[in-house]
């Protein structure tokens, strides 16, 4: 009798289990749907951690992004990477990594959920709080607080082996943005000097 007892309660764990992960994941897509809106999207972001501290503007249009700070600008049209650095005029070319990329796109996890990680979520007044956690990843956990009524992200943290960053969000909107805006253009830059890191 005990040990039926114990096989239902288990059973009963396991399911509450499976049905928070499923409304995890069911935030997520939603969330995924709206911040990856064909037309794109803009917002205002902040970043602190890993001796990294910068606030700016942030355009995005699928895996694209263009983010201005008072440091650089970063343009990025799906496979490469340009950041204009203000202070010494210089342009780098790269083509990031997935951890690369979540360090200055508050938005990438849109795209990281889906492969290799766990999620359990929390409700905190009016936000979801979706914990993301892998192993054998660079960035192998992370926090997602998300408004409940508008599926946009205001708050997302992330761990790597150099330890915490927060990405604070404000003013989402949608925005109608051309392709170009994703992409680096040497006529605006004349005097730039450009460096080929890929």
């Amino acid at each position: 009798m005990e040990i039926k007892k114990y096989i239902i309660g288990a059973m009963c764990l396991i399911g509450a289990l499976s049905i928070n992960a499923q409304t995890a994941k069911e935030v997520l897509d939603k969330t995924a749907t709206k911040v990856s809106a064909k037309s794109g999207a803009q917002a205002n972001f902040t970043i602190s951690g890993q001796s990294m501290n910068a606030s700016g503007t942030i355009a995005i249009k699928g895996k694209k992004f263009h983010a201005t700070t008072a440091q650089a600008t970063i343009w990025f049209d799906g496979k490469t990477q340009w950041t204009y650095m203000k202070n010494n005029d210089e342009v780098n070319i790269s083509n990031p990594t997935e951890s690369q990329l979540a360090a200055i796109n508050p938005y990438n996890f849109i795209y990281m959920y889906k492969n290799g990680y766990n999620y359990t979520m929390e409700k905190k007044g009016g936000n979801f709080v979706v914990h993301l956690k892998a192993s054998g990843k660079k960035i192998q956990e992370m926090y997602l607080t998300i408004g409940q009524k508008s599926y946009t992200p205001s708050q997302v943290r992330y761990k790597t082996a150099k330890g915490w960053t927060t990405i604070y969000i404000r003013n989402f909107k949608a925005a109608s943005l051309g392709d170009g805006m994703f992409r680096f253009n040497s006529k605006d830059f004349p005097k730039a000097e450009v460096i080929d890191l890929r």
